[in-house]
């Protein structure tokens, strides 16, 4: 479908390309990885043909169509959603659609050429099969996290955020052969990632994917391409499997490296010792020729190893924080009620809901930037809190260089002793800290308010969407430093891999009610499913239940219908009374299952005694109804 042989390209003396070649198939699903500025974007944006190349050569299959998704649009349209989504499929289809629904609300008027041109629009949309796809649109839509009662809301309403998503369903709806996506779930929470992973998992077209998301390279991709030092090196498997062939390629690359400067040294060696001698100055000269036409192996730098010592962290109390109906309201909308929890010492505790159901909010209400408009909360003996807030311009005085600004934060003589080291190892070494915080990318502010948050004198840190911005190699050094803290940790992040490695409970955040569950984000839905089957079963009991006392009051009112046999009216009531006892317990049992970690012994004894429990509810009512028919 696409050949690129011998790319080069230079961003003056930097070398973005140095004679990389590739093929594209349209069943390949490939994963673009490299460091920031290796030239990802660059590349997608080649492929494309929006961009150009120094030297090479790319040849295009032409009856084969590519879409590609950069990393920011801008989409200005007054259209709605719906509509402006419709018009993927055909540039005015949406519009037609959207004439013939104002001409049907016209119709009763009787105008002639309003009836005419109903029709004339009714048999053209027939032929483009409408309804299909308006339905395709919606569903697209749906699945990204779009409400379908604000489907008509004008598409300038919408956030920077809302719009790529708007952005991503017009393009998933051209159905092109090949898909190239720059950062395609930046915008998207947990819920319209997992739903749009699922979609790629099970779509028909290839894709060149570039994310951030360890998680989506593992589940999605079967070969890796990483760009390093301007060369492409290919891989195939996914991101795990390319971790491990990369870890070889390099200590063998190391073994060549270190052989090769062995041999230059003894060459350089003989060339300085001879290069003035009249007899042996041609041969020096040779072999410096033959020297210049080696290709020096060059080493990528490595990942730093992160380990931060936080020393001795003040011991809080059993309890870290103690949340008790809290409810928030901006004006008549509710944002959340009823939300109740506590964290223990210790917990990584992870809050997960849609966009805009109020995680933010809650968290700014808990450090108290917000004030909740009922409930409470209260810290724990001696918990001491700290807060990395989402909005990073917020924290940093762009005016500041990174030293002096995270200086600022320091209290005590013992914090800006370790300053430098904090810094260090979170990537900025040193002259990087001598960068003004008003140059810093998106990535870069956030690993600085990290580290300020990091030097504060707390136990319990409070961090909203930490993982924004990064790459993986920041993720993972992230990561690594809040699994090596021992104190308490309550977040938010929609990088499924940061969360499945690092909490250890998360908390459900609804409308009305929040769940707290034991266990990574994996285990939380695994526990979903589980109560959701479990809960089914429930209702079906109750159903019963319910049903059959029905019966047994038409029984009672009904004078005709006594039983005269006392032994079995006495066999009746204590069944009765058996399947009262039984629903109860089904009832706590199930409440109390929400909240046990999955696979833990509790949870296996809890999950037995609810079935035990279904099995004789459902015998009793079964001998209760024989014993009435």
């Amino acid at each position: 479908m696409f050949i690129a042989k011998d790319l080069n390209l230079n961003f003056g003396s930097q070398v973005i390309f140095d004679n990389i070649s590739f093929t594209l198939n349209t069943d390949q699903r490939i994963g673009l990885v490299g460091r920031n500025g290796a030239g990802k974007t660059t590349l997608l944006s080649i492929i494309s043909g929006q961009s150009g190349f120094d030297s090479g050569f790319i040849e295009t299959q032409k009856d084969k169509k590519v879409a590609y998704l950069p990393q920011n649009v801008v989409l200005v349209s007054e259209k709605s959603i719906l509509i402006e989504c419709i018009n993927s499929f055909n540039n005015n289809l949406g519009d037609l659609i959207y004439e013939f629904w104002e001409l049907e609300k016209q119709l009763e008027n009787n105008d002639t050429k309003i009836v005419e041109r109903y029709a004339e629009l009714h048999h053209k949309l027939d032929e483009f099969d409408y309804q299909k796809k308006i339905l395709e649109s919606k569903n697209i839509l749906l699945g990204l996290g779009f409400l379908e009662k604000d489907l008509e809301n004008s598409v300038s309403t919408l956030s920077v955020g809302w719009k790529m998503r708007l952005v991503l369903a017009k393009l998933l709806l051209q159905k092109a052969d090949f898909y190239l996506l720059d950062e395609p779930t930046n915008h998207l929470d947990l819920t319209a990632k997992d739903w749009f992973l699922s979609f790629l998992k099970n779509s028909n077209f290839g894709f060149m994917l570039v994310s951030h998301d360890k998680y989506f390279l593992d589940k999605l991709c079967t070969q890796i391409y990483e760009l390093s030092l301007g060369k492409l090196n290919i891989y195939t498997g996914n991101y795990s499997s390319y971790l491990i062939q990369k870890k070889e390629r390099e200590e063998l690359l190391e073994k060549k490296y270190i052989e090769q400067q062995k041999f230059l040294k003894k060459e350089m060696a003989v060339i300085d010792r001879f290069r003035a001698s009249a007899t042996k100055s041609s041969m020096a000269q040779s072999k410096l020729k033959a020297l210049e036409k080696i290709e020096i192996i060059k080493l990528e730098p490595g990942q730093k190893t992160v380990r931060i010592n936080f020393g001795e962290i003040k011991k809080s109390g059993k309890i870290g924080l103690i949340v008790k109906k809290l409810s928030k309201y901006f004006g008549e909308k509710k944002i959340f009620e009823n939300v109740s929890f506590e964290i223990e010492r210790g917990e990584k505790v992870a809050i997960v809901a849609p966009n805009g159901q109020g995680k933010s909010t809650l968290l700014n209400v808990i450090m108290s930037k917000l004030k909740a408009d009922s409930g409470s909360f209260e810290f724990g003996y001696n918990t001491f809190p700290a807060f990395f807030e989402q909005d990073q311009n917020k924290s940093l005085n762009p005016k500041n260089d990174i030293l002096t600004e995270v200086e600022s934060a320091c209290k005590t003589t013992e914090q800006r002793q370790k300053v430098r080291a904090y810094l260090g190892a979170f990537l900025f070494s040193g002259e990087d800290v001598e960068k003004y915080i008003s140059v810093l990318s998106g990535g870069e502010k956030n690993r600085v308010a990290m580290v300020k948050v990091l030097l504060a004198d707390a136990n319990f840190l409070i961090l909203d969407e930490p993982t924004n911005h990064l790459d993986i190699q920041s993720k993972e050094v992230l990561l690594q430093v809040l699994k090596d803290y021992s104190g308490t940790i309550l977040f938010v992040s929609h990088d499924r891999d940061f969360l499945n490695n690092l909490a250890t409970s998360i908390i459900e955040l609804k409308q009305d009610s929040s769940y707290k569950y034991k266990g990574n984000y994996d285990a939380f839905l695994v526990q979903k499913n589980a109560q959701k089957e479990i809960l089914h079963d429930a209702q079906v009991i109750e159903s019963k239940v319910k049903k059959a006392s029905q019966n047994l009051l038409v029984r009672n009112l009904n004078s005709n219908s006594g039983i005269a046999d006392y032994e079995k009216r006495k066999k009746i009531r204590n069944l009765e009374s058996k399947i009262d006892k039984l629903e109860k317990e089904l009832e706590e049992l199930t409440k109390k299952f929400e909240n046990l970690e999955y696979g833990s012994q509790e949870y296996k004894s809890t999950f037995d005694s609810m079935n035990k429990i279904e099995k004789e509810l459902n015998e009793n009512l079964a001998l209760w109804e024989s014993l009435n028919s």
